[in-house]
């Protein structure tokens, strides 16, 4: 059994940074890098994953973000899912040039998740399960709109934080660089 991790949320403006974990025991048609798949497509993949494979996801906080940076927040969420997996599988791969430490035979596969479907499918989980945590938090912060741009870095973004200030959710040493 082999586990396919990757990531979403390395480049926004704010919320967390999310990984995801997946171990297929099932094939599933259609799995592709998450960033070539429309919003539809994902969330009709979604529950078909989760319901044939062996998953989970774990977030790098905001203060994480802030505190040791975005690649070490990363892989920190990249360990928590692979921690968090119900199983534990017999190697993990990785998306990317990073190996992280897992305490289990791991590779790193750069364009991973063009290559691997248990990658593809870690891709997917994690851009789903991010889309949701920026939902959510779109009814705390409504004028900031983050259930459309789920806090990348947007004109409509960097105008709503000229208008409001940053909030709770946006990364600080992001938004001193670039807002």
């Amino acid at each position: 059994m082999i586990a396919g991790v990757d990531e979403a949320g390395r480049g926004p403006l704010a919320g967390p940074v999310v990984a995801a974990c997946v171990v297929l025991y099932k094939p599933i048609e259609g799995l592709n890098d998450s960033k070539k798949l429309s919003k539809a497509k994902i969330h009709k993949l979604f529950p078909l994953i989760t319901q044939n494979a062996y998953w989970a996801y774990a977030t790098g906080s905001i203060a994480e973000i802030d505190r040791i940076n975005i690649l070490n927040a990363t892989k920190l969420a990249m360990q928590r899912s692979v921690a968090a997996l119900p199983i534990t599988p017999q190697k993990v791969l990785i998306d990317g040039r990073d190996v992280v430490a897992t305490g289990l035979p791991t590779e790193a596969i750069i364009k991973g998740d063009q290559k691997e479907q248990c990658i593809m499918a870690a891709s997917i989980v994690a851009k789903y399960m991010r889309d949701c945590i920026m939902a959510s938090m779109a009814i705390r912060y409504p004028e900031y709109g983050f259930e459309k741009h789920a806090g990348y870095p947007t004109a409509f973004h960097k105008e709503m934080i000229k208008l409001h200030g940053i909030t709770a959710l946006h990364r600080k040493s992001f938004c001193r660089e670039k807002a």
